[in-house]
């Protein structure tokens, strides 16, 4: 709480209006001492704010197939629970992770204090590869063609829509969801325009719109 910015909404006394009990403030500048706005009766005051405390945890995350050690600082009343998203900072860059479980003293669970957590084990969201199953324009589905597909954690799939990628050219017929994904109200969706985003997706069963003949392999 320390690091306000300007413009910033905090909950503080007010020694004219509120002395006992928190009122919104508006911080106008930051520093040492802040300058902030009572918003119930416009009464500017400074303060010093309390420094944010944290506990600092393990994390692994996962990314195409392999893996890597970090450590966060998360706040210490922090709840954590699985499916939640988090940017972990390291040396090389800073990632976009999701929480798919947390290990505690009394082994993995999916949700948890984080005083209680000793390891949060997370993947990558930020970029992905996605999974995609595809079969030819015949529709039939004994000769099929695997690859994955590497786009951004938020990039947008839809049911019945054309996707081009390089020389692949296909349409979604169906998208199977990932566990740890939140807001879809079905595991597997298969009607034209549902849609889920890349980092939600376990894999993406697709029609072959290309030129490409195929062969048996």
């Amino acid at each position: 709480m320390s690091d306000a910015t300007p413009g910033e909404r905090i909950g503080l006394p007010c020694p004219a209006c509120s002395p006992d009990i928190e009122t919104v403030h508006e911080v106008l500048k930051p520093g040492g001492h802040v300058t902030v706005r009572c918003t119930e009766c416009d009464h500017v005051h400074k303060e010093t704010l309390p420094e944010d405390t944290t506990l600092q945890r393990d994390v692994v995350v996962s990314q195409d197939g392999e893996s890597f050690k970090a450590q966060v600082d998360v706040p210490e009343d922090e709840q954590l629970a699985v499916g939640e998203e988090f940017l972990l900072e390291t040396d090389e860059a800073v990632v976009s992770a999701r929480i798919t479980s947390l290990e505690t003293d009394d082994g993995r669970v999916e949700e948890a204090p984080v005083e209680d957590v000793g390891t949060i084990w997370s993947r990558a969201v930020g970029n992905v590869a996605v999974n995609v199953t595809m079969h030819p324009k015949d529709g039939r589905h004994d000769m099929t063609e695997s690859f994955k597909l590497q786009v951004p954690g938020d990039y947008e799939f839809t049911v019945g829509e054309t996707e081009q990628f390089g020389d692949e050219e296909f349409t979604v017929e169906g998208i199977h969801v990932r566990d740890d994904a939140e807001g879809y109200q079905h595991e597997k969706l298969d009607f034209d325009g549902d849609m889920v985003f890349a980092k939600d997706i376990n894999r993406l069963y697709v029609r072959d719109e290309s030129s490409t003949a195929w062969s048996a392999w």
